[in-house]
């Protein structure tokens, strides 16, 4: 797996076990891992196979965006992104550090998949093709969660630059969920499922594969709510993903999550902001002029931020972090 990155952030100490599992496993299929720190981030952290970059070791990056990147968010994962396309990735995994992979986990990505596509059928809750129970992912909107999934058409080869894996035993719910229904939840093998033009389903970075022409979309953004901004990332990379003829892949589980400790009321309010406007979003998103084909994603991006802006779920702060991403995006591909 050559030109393979696997990028995660962290804020534990060399000896966590899902890390050390990760740096193993990693270097054994020829897998470059890269662990992004934080001022968390215990001074001391150094694991063998594993390219750790501390807070300081950040400050030495040459990349516009470390200069303005906030402190202890999650969105300091972009540096690590970053940092893989400045070596070469081809091909980037991204996951957390609570997240165990299983054996399917280190099987070879393709572009091109079989798989059930869905086209213009607007949310379309994705757990319900791999499980019975009543579950839908983190991101989706409430309103729409009793709908009447799509019937599956036949099969076919689809490309797919952005892969989201499910993951077993603590699935990537929201805290309404986690408050009210049971864990855990292991899901059935099934078919890809792949979202086309004028569908949606939220995605997260916790189980996530990304092709070299998609790398652009995987910038997160920092001025929102913790809870939304892998969710409103998704949400941008499949409407501008129309633009480029691809679909989102969705597969079968490659991970189980032994999930971090969490305050589930905090975690409900910082929530409140997507139950509210999740479906305000896919609206405003899918009524934008945005121009077709890859050489105008980050043109595109611009586009989608700075809606979100004007909507006031997004601070104006993001637009200068935004502009230091793309510019960044330029330079190493140079």
């Amino acid at each position: 797996m050559e030109n393979t990155f696997l990028v995660i952030t962290s804020i534990a100490n060399h000896e966590h076990p899902v890390l050390k599992q990760f740096a193993e496993e990693s270097a054994a299929r020829n897998i470059s891992f890269i662990v992004i720190g934080d001022t968390k981030s215990p001074l001391d952290f150094h694991l063998d196979k594993c390219d750790f970059y501390s807070v300081e070791r950040q400050k030495e990056l040459k990349f516009k965006l470390g200069e303005t990147l906030p402190y202890k968010h999650y969105a300091r994962k972009n540096l690590g992104y970053l940092t893989a396309m400045s070596q070469g990735a081809e091909t980037i995994i991204e996951t957390d550090d609570d997240n165990i992979p299983f054996e399917s986990f280190w099987n070879k990505r393709f572009r091109l998949v079989q798989a059930h596509e869905i086209i213009d059928k607007g949310w379309v809750n994705i757990y319900k093709y791999f499980t019975d129970t009543h579950i839908w992912p983190r991101g989706f909107a409430l309103e729409n969660i009793l709908d009447t999934l799509p019937e599956l058409k036949e099969q076919k080869s689809l490309n797919c630059p952005i892969q989201q894996g499910l993951a077993d035993e603590n699935p990537d719910v929201d805290a309404i969920y986690r408050l009210t229904l049971p864990l855990p939840v292991t899901f059935n093998k099934s078919d890809n499922i792949a979202l086309g033009n004028n569908s949606f389903c939220p995605f997260n970075s916790q189980n996530t594969t990304w092709f070299k022409e998609a790398f652009p979309l995987m910038y997160l953004p920092s001025y929102c709510s913790f809870r939304m901004t892998d969710i409103w990332r998704s949400f941008v990379a499949q409407r501008i993903a129309w633009t480029c003829g691809w679909s989102v892949l969705f597969h079968n589980s490659t991970v189980w999550q032994q999930r971090n400790d969490h305050n589930l009321m905090i975690d409900f309010r910082d929530e409140i902001v997507g139950y509210s406007n999740n479906s305000l979003i896919y609206n405003k998103l899918k009524a934008l002029n945005l121009k077709s084909g890859i050489e105008n994603i980050s043109e595109n991006m611009i586009i989608c931020y700075r809606e979100l802006i004007d909507c006031g779920l997004i601070g104006a702060e993001e637009m200068d972090l935004l502009k230091r991403w793309i510019s960044d995006l330029g330079d190493y591909r140079k």
